[in-house]
């Protein structure tokens, strides 16, 4: 493990491992880089894979920050760039970690060598969201409750390493309520334009969370960009979906 310093000297905790490109991965809101369990070993055997904990969860500092944004987020990501020694990156973000990647990629596009943007979207949209149920769900913090959300139940229980993995952040009530304020102030519809950087939208046909217009719309704004519909899946595609894997590679190796 390793420590980068963020702008306003938060120390963010990151490892690495795997050798070739670097592939830098966002996790979600209040996870940190051991939710990419399973994924993140396949993966480390095409890319050197970066991955860290967000401020304020798992091993890293919360910060000087009283109110967390996405493009602060961000920020952050840069640092752990800087502080790997990866000019550039290719870039995979889940859920909140793709509305961090958008801003990375926007703000900074040198650093952006492709991007996957995994049930994700661009910014809340009035009326359009998940239903009352689902977002008390997630607000529980209950993993037995949170967990038909994220994965198909029989994935969840032939898993259940991944699943306390990635239900398992330490974060405390502060950090996980600037983590959600975060992720639902969010707002980069009118600057998708700006990505440059090719993009793979990944998007579960049955995720409760992120409706799929949104990952419809992230198509339409971002120029460059595919969307793939992944059957049956819901918000934690990138874990119980391991075909995604291999798509991912074929992007990259196609477009980067």
């Amino acid at each position: 493990m390793e420590i980068a310093l963020a702008a306003d000297g938060a120390e963010l905790l990151w490892s690495e491992a795997g050798d070739g490109d670097p592939l830098l991965l966002l996790a979600g809101q209040a996870t940190g880089m051991a939710g990419w369990g399973p994924t993140a070993d396949e993966l480390a055997r095409h890319f050197r894979v970066i991955r860290y904990d967000h401020r304020g969860v798992g091993g890293s500092a919360r910060g000087e920050a009283g109110r967390y944004t996405t493009r602060l987020l961000a920020e952050d990501a840069a640092s752990v760039l800087d502080a790997a020694g990866a000019g550039t990156a290719h870039v995979y973000g889940h859920s909140m970690g793709g509305r961090i990647g958008q801003w990375l990629a926007i703000d900074r596009p040198h650093r952006v060598r492709t991007l996957v943007l995994a049930a994700t979207s661009g910014g809340r949209r009035p009326g359009v969201g998940p239903d009352a149920a689902a977002l008390e769900t997630l607000l529980s913090g209950d993993p037995g409750l949170m967990s038909p959300l994220f994965f198909d139940p029989r994935w969840a229980a032939d898993h259940p390493d991944a699943v306390r993995s990635f239900f398992g952040t330490k974060a405390s009530a502060w950090a996980k309520a600037r983590h959600f304020q975060a992720s639902r102030a969010h707002d980069a519809w009118d600057s998708l334009a700006e990505i440059t950087a090719p993009t793979l939208i990944l998007h579960g046909t049955e995720d409760g969370l992120a409706p799929m217009e949104d990952a419809v719309l992230l198509r339409r704004g971002i120029r460059r960009s595919t969307l793939v519909k992944v059957p049956g899946a819901r918000h934690g595609l990138h874990l119980d979906h391991p075909e995604t894997i291999g798509w991912i590679r074929q992007f990259i190796a196609a477009k980067g």
